[in-house]
């Protein structure tokens, strides 16, 4: 129980020595050239400073950014003024032709035929009718004070993001028409080295990639912590209905606003807590404090809840209105959750890898959620489609026939309403040519999302593991569902259901927040320690030190670790991150050497394999797909091309086979820069064999693999050359972290299943008892003592023990500790 006192109090973190100001000299003055003064010297906010660089970046400029907020300005003027003119200045007795208008020209009667003027009101009468509507009055009040605020916010970012385009230029040496050339690691390689010479942060003489992940995911690192750990109220029973998950932008903002920067929050600047919070002593008062601060949030929200949901409404219609006429099937369409972002996304994981890894998952997750098929809805669908669509196409022939038909009264709105009938009804009919192999789909589908709960695996035909997969995938007509009741449950959930887990928010931020010189207050997990937050059935065990309390669930911190650390090739992992990507690549190794060869998987699954593939395969998505159905092929008993029968593997060792043949011989190096700017450093080899996998499978134009900087080319053929080397190193990055994922998950699996097996359960104060000194050698072929059993817990779910609390009850916490 030593372990769990630790965590009971707030403790700091130095860098080494060498990276690290003296003691006591935080506030010493730093000699800056004449040169050097361009206002990047010894920057007070690095967060925000980080954060604007990062969305320069993926924003494309200054002049994209500036343009997106002025239209954005400009749409929130156009809701407002079109919304009270449509309240206001339409008379709609005569635009219904309810009221009879005499239209007269030229001294003659003609045919009574209603204009578009003569429905709008007299400019005089429209202000007249405003000014005797007190809550319209209310509302173009609140619309202009919430504009001219939006206003000052936009000019302050211009001001700011001119700032990082002369930053850009004049440090970082690119032009603004190159920016579009470079990718993001790039970009943080010439940080990294500007640290160097305008000396950025004053109390780091160097800086890593993980201290700029700290800085601009340091709130995101927090929440995905706490979805991780079950803190935030996101997830409920509803009687008649089930478990549902609720999470809107609303909620979303309310929690950061609440957390992070709002009045009342837990952090006292961007990057520090509150000292009050660091200290166990008067946490019931603090708690009290934040359930205060909780409760005045959500009676705002609920006073305002009237203002918000007409926005809501008034935005989704103009938003979404034109797309259902156009294309009525979109609301069946999918989208990932924001509950689903969070729950997937890894500690240091920024928005665009995020992005990138969830597009790749899009189309085997669709096709999965499609294979379940209802029969009785089925039939129902056939019928409605078949009696709707009967009645659209007379009336389509009518109007061909005849453009007269088109005058009868509402038969437009029935065209209309028919033809969204249709689809709807045809989006319930199944592909008659569809196959059915949900496991392979959903096995497809965690080589991009790398996360799922442990019982999915098996019961990929159940509802039940579509439902929850649903949750993170849901429709898009869901999300606007929620998005619309977000006013008026939000305040709800704050009031009732976020308050009384005041208590246990203050313990988290306490016994899960650490102090890092040059950095700041960040999350515990995102430090990407095995030995504090590892979990034994994730390959750490003899590793970590972590009770169930600080482990992360569902193998978090050694998946994220591992994303990290392949995205990032050129960090430098602390010692017990090395430690554990050192014994994750000798098990892949081993496995390796019981698989076949990487050519025969290849060799052996190319049409199966096209089953799981997208039309417009790649060679990543091809490795893939062999991983997958390979094992399927063995099983089946069919025999090889030679005639032979193959001896049946796993999906694990045939993606370690897969892992182990990459070599950076035939892969160009993830660090190669620009020719105008070449700064390397040597490169973290993940793998290497004699032959590899891309001998065969890759042999392509040269020009996409190699890049030769002595031949002469043009600056036009350079910006090509790098861009198909970044999109080829970007696409082979995520295909091995997806056979981590894949070999990580298979692995867990059968080391889960192993004491179940042998019929031994390990309690938890096994666990606790089994501790291994930092830097101690571990052997691949421990006994199963070391690992826990396999963990009950729901999606996303964490529990303490009753034994942990009964013994920090005991014991007495442990004196502050300094660590180096």
């Amino acid at each position: 129980m030593a372990n769990l006192d630790k965590y009971r109090e707030y403790h700091r973190l130095d860098d080494d020595e060498e990276d690290s100001m003296p003691a006591g000299e935080d506030d010493m003055l730093v000699h800056v050239p004449e040169g050097l003064k361009d206002s990047w010297h010894h920057i007070t906010n690095l967060d925000n400073f980080f954060t604007r660089i990062y969305h320069f970046h993926q924003k494309n400029g200054f002049s994209c950014m500036m343009l997106s907020e002025f239209f954005e300005l400009v749409q929130f003027l156009f809701v407002v003024i079109f919304t009270t003119f449509l309240f206001t200045c339409v008379d709609y007795d005569v635009l219904f032709a309810n009221t009879f208008v005499n239209h007269t020209h030229f001294g003659s009667i003609e045919r009574n035929k209603v204009t578009l003027p003569d429905a709008i009101l007299p400019q005089d009468q429209c202000y007249q009718r405003i000014q005797k509507n007190g809550w319209i009055i209310f509302q173009l009040v609140m619309a202009a004070i919430f504009w001219l605020y939006r206003l000052v916010k936009v000019i302050c970012n211009m001001l700011n993001y001119w700032e990082i385009r002369t930053f850009y230029i004049k440090a970082l040496k690119i032009p603004t028409v190159e920016l579009c050339n470079f990718t993001w690691q790039e970009v943080q390689q010439r940080l990294i080295s500007i640290q160097r010479e305008h000396q950025m942060c004053v109390h780091k003489k160097e800086l890593t990639e993980l201290d700029i992940y700290h800085r601009i995911l340091r709130f995101k690192n927090y929440m995905v912590a706490m979805v991780n750990k079950s803190l935030l109220p996101i997830r409920f029973h509803l009687p008649g209905w089930g478990e549902v998950v609720f999470l809107s932008q609303g909620l979303k903002y309310n929690f950061e606003l609440i957390l992070f920067w709002g009045p009342g929050s837990l952090f006292q600047n961007k990057w520090n807590l509150h000292p009050k919070y660091k200290r166990a002593g008067n946490r019931l008062e603090l708690a009290q404090h934040l359930s205060r601060t909780i409760c005045l949030i959500g009676l705002a929200n609920l006073l305002l809840s009237p203002l918000i949901l007409i926005w809501q409404i008034l935005y989704a219609f103009f938003s979404y209105a034109e797309i259902i006429k156009r294309e009525p099937g979109s609301l069946g369409a999918r989208r990932w959750s924001l509950f689903g972002r969070l729950y997937l996304r890894h500690f240091n994981e920024l928005e665009h890898e995020l992005q990138m890894r969830l597009n790749r998952g899009y189309k085997p997750a669709s096709k999965y959620m499609n294979s379940f098929i209802s029969p009785l809805l089925t039939v129902v669908a056939k019928n409605i489609a078949f009696f709707s669509g009967s009645v659209l196409a007379v009336l389509i022939t009518l109007a061909v026939y005849d453009e007269d038909v088109l005058t009868v009264q509402h038969i437009l709105t029935a065209i209309t309403i028919l033809g969204i009938v249709v689809t709807i009804s045809r989006s319930f009919i199944p592909d008659e040519h569809m196959v059915w192999n949900p496991e392979q789909l959903l096995q497809c589908v965690l080589a991009h999302i790398h996360y799922m709960p442990d019982h999915w695996k098996g019961n990929a035909n159940a509802s039940e593991t579509r439902n929850e997969l649903a949750e993170l995938f849901q429709y898009k007509a869901v999300f606007i569902l929620e998005e619309l009741l977000s006013p008026v449950i939000t305040p709800l959930i704050l009031i009732f259901c976020l308050r009384h887990k005041s208590l246990e928010i203050i313990d988290f931020f306490r016994n899960f927040s650490v102090e890092v010189v040059g950095v700041g207050d960040i999350c515990s997990f995102a430090q990407l320690d095995v030995r504090k937050h590892g979990n034994p059935q994730w390959f750490s065990e003899g590793q970590t030190e972590a009770s169930i309390y600080q482990q992360a669930e569902n193998g978090k911190t050694e998946l994220s670790l591992m994303h990290f650390a392949i995205t990032n090739p050129q960090w430098q992992p602390p010692q017990e991150s090395s430690i554990f990507i050192g014994h994750l690549k000798e098990k892949v190794q081993q496995d390796a050497t019981n698989a076949p060869s990487a050519q025969l998987i290849l060799s052996e699954t190319p049409l199966a394999a096209s089953l799981l593939s997208n039309a417009s395969s790649a060679a990543p998505d091809d490795l893939l797909s062999s991983v997958l159905v390979h094992p399927i092929l063995t099983a089946s008993g069919l025999p090889s091309r030679d005639r032979h029968f193959v001896q049946p593997t796993s999906t694990a060792t045939v993606a370690a086979s897969i892992l182990a043949s990459f070599s950076t011989s035939q892969i160009p190096s993830r660090t190669q820069s620009h020719a105008a700017y070449s700064n390397r450093c040597p490169e973290n080899v993940a793998y290497r064999s004699e032959r590899t996998i891309l001998e065969d499978r890759l042999a392509g134009p040269k020009s996409l693999f190699s890049y030769d900087p002595n031949t002469s080319v043009s600056s036009s053929d350079t910006r090509f050359q790098n861009a198909s080397h970044s999109a080829l190193l970007s696409e082979y990055t995520n295909t091995e972290m997806s056979l981590h994922a894949i070999y990580m998950h298979e692995k867990h699996q059968q080391q889960s299943q192993l004491p179940r097996a042998v019929g031994m359960w390990q309690c938890p104060s096994a666990l606790r008892e089994h501790h291994v000194q930092p830097g101690a050698s571990f052997s691949a072929d421990q006994p199963p003592e070391s690992l826990s059993g396999p963990s009950q817990l729901p999606l996303g779910g964490w529990a303490e023990s009753e034994e942990e609390q009964e013994q920090s009850t005991r014991k007495p916490p442990v004196p502050r500790q300094r660590e180096a």
